[in-house]
């Protein structure tokens, strides 16, 4: 009971805030660039986990860090496991340079906040027609990618429960290999605190885990995918041992399991 009752006051705290942070977005769109309205999103995002972590209890540890460029002038494009909205608030918080993400263009009619991913400088595609929502992830994802930002993408396409594997597909490193953009792994279990389809959420610490960069020059899409996977799902076998059989990491992506990660390097507990 006192799990959903703070659940249902962070919901709201979510509602309160949101409404003039995305009005005040809107209408300074019409005078800020994308990187400082970037920003000035990000930052009611960092209202919106903090928010979490206060009143539900959801804290956080990264590790990893190091493995992301300094050069502002690289881009990468980020491959995420993804298991609940969670990360989808927390990594523009977390990460020293602006992120596009690819989503679905549904989301841009959400009052508030999606009209102000409306304005960010990021690529919003049709699902139901494929060809023409790749064409335009590939035309953005060169631009955005020469501008030196980062582009975020969740292999899987959707929310996997915790403890699933979902189907990895390829359109993450196939636009890596397009623009010779390197790679960034990531592993996290959001789900053990904020399950999918749920709006409850449990007080915990989700863990995150950023892996080493992986070039995409000579790789094939498939190939290079295979490789993320295979990091990214040994790793969850690391980070929620609890979620998965003992066999879990071999059984789904032929690798053997990773050994015990080291302390993390920064958290905020």
């Amino acid at each position: 009971m006192l799990i959903a009752l703070r659940s249902i006051l962070f919901v709201l705290y979510l509602i309160v805030t949101v409404v003039p942070w995305g009005t005040a977005v809107v209408v300074c769109s019409l005078f800020l660039n994308s990187t400082r309205l970037y920003w000035m999103c990000a930052n009611w995002l960092r209202v919106a986990i903090w928010g979490a972590r206060l009143i539900c209890g959801v804290r956080w540890r990264v590790r990893g860090m190091e493995h992301l460029p300094t050069d502002k002038a690289q881009s990468v494009i980020l491959l995420s496991k993804h298991q609940s909205t969670w990360e989808t608030f927390a990594y523009p918080m977390l990460m020293p340079r602006p992120l596009a993400y690819v989503f679905k263009r549904e989301l841009i009619y959400i009052p508030f906040f999606g009209w102000s991913m409306a304005r960010l400088d990021m690529i919003h595609i049709d699902r139901s027609k494929r060809s023409e929502a790749w064409n335009k992830v590939a035309a953005q994802g060169r631009r955005i990618a020469g501008l030196g930002n980062w582009i975020i993408m969740f292999p899987e396409g959707t929310r996997v429960a915790r403890g699933k594997v979902g189907e990895y597909k390829t359109g993450g490193t196939r636009l890596a290999v397009e623009t010779g953009v390197p790679v960034v792994p990531i592993a996290m279990n959001s789900a053990s605190c904020w399950p999918r389809k749920s709006f409850l959420l449990r007080p915990g610490v989700v863990d995150i885990s950023i892996g080493p960069m992986i070039p995409s020059t000579g790789r094939t899409p498939a190939d290079l995918m295979k490789e993320v996977q295979g990091w990214i799902e040994t790793e969850m076998r690391v980070l929620d041992p609890a979620a998965y059989p003992a066999d879990g990491a071999a059984a789904v992506t032929g690798v053997p399991p990773a050994p015990p990660a080291p302390p993390s390097t920064s958290a905020a507990a």
